[in-house]
């Protein structure tokens, strides 16, 4: 009989690394099965249900699995689209002094309510944990997960202070504390009104550039606009000074903060919570209107390119709509035309295409107009959801070369999601297999074509069809199991020809088995090779 081992979940808080622009702690995205009169929830639908991964700047990961997987989910949840359930998004592709999110204002105001709530927590987790371990091994399968929950309330708790403040969450009194950090807070306040005064000002100044731009020395007007360009430049000059005021009075606190460190150099213990400090932007925790002001850097291409395209839009209106709402351009003037002419001469559309509405195109010129939508605000993380997979394969291979030539002429990072291994191998960096709503293989692109370790992925690469040996391919017998009962233990077991005892109780441990090769399985494939 197998070992009756119970699920483990690893609470090792994420750790700052300046490579990753997102860093993905156990995601999960539920949603609310309603029924009776009063339509109270009766359930939920386990979209996404725990993902952990890491995202390095200018790569590209591809995301594969079976339709209802979860993979556009994910994505969406990624975006803050749908906000997620659970877990911890941190996004670094923009400072957090400079957005000064509400959430931190409120960790520092209620810090010493928020350090008693975490020494309850961890005196149940902790109360839960002894008679867990004195319990028999049929009783500690009943009581597992209420300990995960009270584990990982605790865990929460902890660092969405541990982040804010560090090691100080150990200091006896807390009011110079809660007082240094709302100092620090208000200064980033301040930073980032004066950021938000100086752009529309620096927008007059670009129009006016580009207006004198169109002229020539001597010409009627050059010197008249060249003046007010020159006014608009010394405006623009004094609110750079105000925003460099801002960051120099955010240094000073910052200095005096490195001094109250210091006296807790030689404490194993400070340093311990110091190390968890993270100056990362938690999406989850973020206002709506403060996610809007990260859209632009974060943005979505959709998998239909029919559906999801205004049909009572231009080509010039769905490119311009995002230019004009996070004010890179001002309304219908030369200067966002030619803005909208550069996007598509670098998305491969033809100039004549600005006054064309989207049913005059065919699918593979309509993507790359959704394309064009995304990239026309300049952004630094995009979601790819089934970019091609409603083409053909000359436009796939088309659309394909156009994202790798704007990720390196843009230095974009990707999230590529499909269900083509043959276009996810030869576009991604890294490749991640989901099944059910969790990760279930992570590695670099030709690790996983190479030493697949889960069963899962051994399946969907042998199913690929090739010409070079005659073979059946394989089939995976049974369909995915419903997300809203999903089955015990590892949620593949149904399907799985290796399934063994240990595989329909306990979920599989997410482990690092051999460098950046990361699995969730009992039974891994290939270990010895």
């Amino acid at each position: 009989m197998a070992e009756n081992k119970v699920e483990t979940v690893d609470f090792t808080p994420v750790e700052y690394d300046p490579q990753y622009i997102l860093m993905v702690k156990d995601l999960k995205k539920y949603f609310p099965i309603k029924g009776g009169l009063l339509s109270k929830t009766i359930g939920h639908v386990k979209a996404v249900d725990g993902v952990t991964f890491n995202l390095k700047r200018g790569c590209t990961m591809g995301l594969v699995g079976e339709s209802g997987c979860g993979k556009s989910t994910f994505g969406r949840t990624l975006l803050q689209l749908y906000r997620q359930t659970d877990g911890k998004t941190m996004y670094y592709g923009a400072s957090r002094d400079e957005l000064a999110p509400e959430y931190i204002e409120k960790t520092i105001r209620h810090l010493p309510h928020g350090r008693h709530e975490l020494a309850a927590l961890e005196k149940k987790r902790d109360e839960m944990q002894k008679v867990y371990d004195a319990a028999d091994e049929q009783k500690r399968l009943h009581m597992h997960n209420d300990l995960t929950a009270a584990k990982k309330a605790a865990n929460d708790a902890y660092l969405n202070i541990v982040n804010v403040i560090g090691g100080f969450i150990t200091a006896k009194d807390l009011g110079p504390v809660m007082k240094i950090f709302s100092e620090r807070h208000d200064r980033c306040c301040d930073l980032h009104k004066a950021i938000e005064k100086r752009a529309p000002v620096k927008l007059n100044y670009d129009e006016e550039a580009f207006k004198l731009s169109k002229l020539k020395a001597g010409e009627r007007g050059y010197d008249s606009r060249k003046g007010k360009l020159d006014k608009l430049a010394e405006k623009v000059a004094a609110h750079d000074k105000l925003v460099e005021a801002a960051r120099a009075e955010i240094a000073k606190v910052d200095a005096r903060i490195d001094a109250m460190r210091a006296k807790y150099a030689a404490d194993p213990e400070f340093q311990k919570h110091e190390a968890l400090l993270d100056n990362g932007i938690d999406l989850a925790r973020l206002t709506y209107p403060e996610v809007r002001t990260l859209r632009c850097q974060m943005q979505y291409i959709f998998q239909d390119p029919y559906s999801s395209l205004n049909p009572r839009m231009t080509v010039a209106n769905i490119i311009g709509e995002g230019l004009l709402a996070h004010k890179y351009c001002k309304k219908a003037n030369e200067r966002m035309h030619e803005e909208i002419l550069q996007t598509m001469e670098d998305c491969g559309l033809a100039p004549y295409f600005l006054h064309r509405y989207p049913h005059q195109f065919s699918g593979g010129q309509r993507q790359r107009i959704g394309i064009a939508r995304s990239l026309a605000v300049h952004p630094k993380f995009v979601v790819c959801d089934e970019a091609v997979s409603a083409l053909d394969v000359s436009i796939q291979s088309q659309i394909i070369n156009l994202l790798q030539d704007l990720k390196e002429q843009q230095h974009l990072t990707y999230l590529f999601i499909t269900h083509d291994l043959s276009v996810v191998k030869y576009i991604s960096d890294r490749i991640g297999v989901m099944y059910l709503g969790n990760l279930v293989e992570l590695a670099d692109s030709q690790e996983i074509f190479d030493h697949p370790m889960h069963p899962y992925t051994e399946a969907l690469l042998e199913s690929i069809p090739t010409t070079e040996e005659k073979r059946d391919l394989a089939v995976l017998e049974g369909d995915i199991p419903s997300p809203v009962n999903p089955p015990k233990g590892c949620k593949f077991h149904t399907r799985c020809k290796y399934c063994t005892e240990i595989c329909t109780h306990v979920v599989p441990d997410w482990e690092e088995v051999t460098p950046n090769h990361f699995v969730a399985c009992h039974h891994k494939l290939h270990t010895n090779e």
